[in-house]
């Protein structure tokens, strides 16, 4: 594994923020592995973090495949953070863009009641739940981990680990509500962050870290109930979040990252959705458990 040059780390991947995205990888998963079927019925996604990056262009590659999704986010800035997080008007395109398939719910991921909220109001809207993705992340650092704020640090872990067990909180249920033999997806977005150390980024480290075991994990507990659970581990890939790991090592643009995968180039969020689009569908039947790199090969 080739390591980041001195004063450059491997950027982080994952989201509530980057246009959403279209494109040939976006229109793969449309293919016979995210098949939506259900009997004559579409399947039913919720994808949290949906205003912008990966999230954005995970609800265009479901929808394309024919799934109903709810499109959920924040759409409101945290005072924690110093960047722009996605407005209720991107959520608002997304939902737009991907069709008439598509309806949004506002929610903070740290906020249980309302991804609940979501949740139920996708089960009224739909009749049920069969894959929920936890794709919601932000990035603070920049300095060493005992000079971090703490309420820069509380977001990280808060959104990008804490999100994904509070929608697992308030999803899996939903998911075991449908009947047997039933088919159910969990899936969530880590990064090639959880398997090295990054400078001045540990909060985001550690957070990634905990959503590979969690998935680990929730696979275990999930066992013989028809419902799988696995997630994407990306590499750099052009979204805000980027943008903001490149001003947070003082490079003059997110690009600064692109030379560190052996792809030479950054990902699209749209190669991620493509992925999480196949984990979705029943091509995936076989994996649990699974931390799927999508990374242009950064973890070599």
């Amino acid at each position: 594994m080739t390591e980041p040059p001195t004063g450059l780390a491997a950027g982080p991947t994952t989201g509530q923020s980057a246009e959403p995205s279209t494109g040939p990888a976006a229109e793969a998963a449309a293919g016979p592995t995210a098949k939506p079927e259900r009997g004559s019925a579409p399947r039913v996604a919720l994808v949290a973090g949906a205003a912008r990056g990966i999230g954005a262009a995970t609800v265009a590659a479901l929808a394309a495949a024919g799934w109903r999704v709810m499109a959920v986010d924040r759409c409101a800035d945290d005072p924690a953070l110093p960047y722009p997080l996605g407005r209720r008007a991107e959520l608002e395109k997304v939902a737009a863009d991907a069709g008439p398939g598509v309806a949004i719910a506002e929610a903070d991921t740290r906020d249980v009641a309302a991804l609940a909220a979501a949740v139920a109001e996708t089960e009224r809207t739909w009749g049920g739940l069969d894959a929920a993705l936890a794709v919601a992340g932000v990035i603070a650092g920049g300095v060493p981990a005992w000079e971090m704020p703490a309420d820069q640090e509380q977001a990280v872990i808060g959104i990008d680990l804490g999100g994904v067990l509070n929608l697992a909180r308030v999803a899996v249920p939903a998911l075991l509500r449908r009947p047997e033999p039933r088919y159910g997806r969990f899936l969530a977005v880590a990064s090639a962050a959880a398997t090295r150390g990054l400078p001045m980024l540990a909060a985001y480290c550690a957070a990634k870290a905990g959503v590979a075991g969690f998935i680990r994990a929730l696979a275990v507990e999930l066992r013989g109930t028809g419902i799988t659970a696995n997630a994407v581990s990306p590499g750099s890939t052009a979204t805000p979040v980027l943008d903001e790991s490149a001003r947070l090592y003082g490079l003059p643009s997110a690009e600064s990252f692109a030379s560190q995968q052996p792809l030479g180039r950054l990902l699209d969020p749209a190669e991620v959705a493509a992925v999480l689009a196949f984990l979705a569908g029943d091509g995936s039947s076989g994996m649990t458990g699974a931390i799927v790199p999508v990374d242009g090969g950064l973890a070599l």
